[in-house]
């Protein structure tokens, strides 16, 4: 039975977006409106090879979504058949741990969780209210990255802090990049050939943003990221882990509070320690002699391989290790270094293997490796697609 799905993921000026059936898993249609609330706004719409484009303001984004609408009027393919829409919030709370249909409830909770989550979550909002004023004859469904490390137990959620002031402030670990994280781990089983149930996967979701969870069972146990997506591996502009009291240092020294925020979150990771984010460009400068871009690699393998060996112990083994999103999926010499620092833990890199690019799960360990190394797409988009129709299903 055919299902297709309007998928929107809001950011504070721009909405990307997919038309996608489940049933079938390729897009029909995908898009991205930019600079909402500028003087000029712009909208790409891809329809197969086709692709259409429209410059004009958006004051906000009811108008934006607006624009997105006309777009399939226009250029197709019909919405007349959309049987929902699916919006990715990026912060659900302590509160909103499953997918859900969108009311008026969930919408003021979401408004109180702007304070966890100030850059995405009001953006989000303003998306859902968009979305609903001009498609108001179908379910709105909130799909959130934190529902997959709902499960996550109190010793690995508990920050060390005054009990009190976290319980009043909403202080904890929430996690981030859920519904990639919950995709993989599905799919590596199926890979493995294993009931999800019987399996215990560590998922390495390395993008412009990096996490890693740890999964047993197919139920998450910990993760890196925390009460924000600062915490955790090194990324593309962010820090990751940090002395918490260089804050404190930095602003005794003369920052701001915004201006340290800003410094950890978009001047940090590898490109505030040697000018690059892209992992194709850190590699090219590795070969013509850059110290700096060697040493920035040097600390991302570090923070990494740390966190898999803490996760490999606290799940009592693992069936398998998966690299997983843009860097996880196309840079084998991320994969290289990780894997031979963790020769002593009994893995064992089929180099070859390593070096094959594909859009299909592989496997990049050799057949003598104790834990299996697995590369597997995610797919973000038809994850949503598939919780969007699970839960308007549910509520029928």
């Amino acid at each position: 039975m055919s299902q297709p799905i309007l998928l929107l993921n809001c950011g504070s000026s721009s909405i990307k977006y997919q038309y996608l059936d489940p049933a079938i898993g390729v897009p029909q249609a995908v898009g991205i409106v930019q600079r909402i609330g500028q003087d000029v706004s712009t909208i790409t719409h891809e329809v197969g090879e086709a692709e259409y484009h429209d410059e004009r303001p958006f004051a906000n984004h009811t108008e934006a979504v607006a624009a997105v609408v006309a777009m399939f009027r226009d250029h197709g393919p019909s919405l007349d058949h959309v049987t929902a829409v699916g919006h990715r919030v990026v912060h659900g709370g302590a509160k909103l741990v499953h997918s859900t249909l969108i009311d008026d409830d969930v919408v003021a909770q979401l408004e109180e969780l702007s304070g966890l989550a100030p850059l995405h979550n009001p953006p989000a909002v303003a998306g859902i209210r968009g979305a609903q004023e001009v498609l108001p004859g179908v379910p709105h469904v909130a799909i959130f990255d934190t529902a997959f490390f709902s499960t996550i137990p109190p010793a690995a959620y508990t920050y060390a802090v005054d009990y009190d002031t976290a319980q009043r402030l909403g202080v904890r670990k929430y996690g981030f990049h859920g519904t990639s994280h919950s995709f993989v781990s599905k799919e590596a089983a199926k890979f493995l050939g294993r009931p999800l149930e019987e399996t215990k996967i560590i998922v390495c979701h390395l993008g412009n943003g990096a996490s890693i969870s740890a999964v047993d069972g197919g139920v998450a146990v910990d993760t890196s990221m925390g009460l924000t997506p600062l915490q955790g591996l090194v990324m593309g502009t962010r820090s990751g882990d940090v002395d918490p009291g260089l804050h404190a240092y930095l602003v005794r020294n003369g920052m701001t509070i915004d201006e340290v925020d800003d410094l950890l979150n978009k001047q940090s990771g590898m490109g505030g320690m040697c000018g690059y984010t892209d992992m194709r460009d850190v590699a090219a400068q590795i070969e013509a002699g850059d110290e700096r871009a060697r040493l920035a690699l040097d600390v991302y393998v570090h923070r990494l391989v740390s966190y898999i060996g803490s996760y490999i112990a606290i799940l009592g083994g693992c069936d398998a290790l998966v690299f997983t999103a843009g860097v996880g999926e196309n840079a084998a010499h991320v994969r290289r270094p990780v894997i031979d620092r963790l020769k002593g833990l009994g893995f064992e890199l089929d180099v070859h293997a390593n070096l094959v690019r594909s859009r299909e799960p592989r496997e990049i360990s050799t057949p003598a490796s104790k834990v299996r190394v697995l590369v597997v797409p995610t797919n973000e988009e038809l994850a949503m697609a598939r919780e969007t129709v699970a839960v308007t299903a549910a509520a029928e």
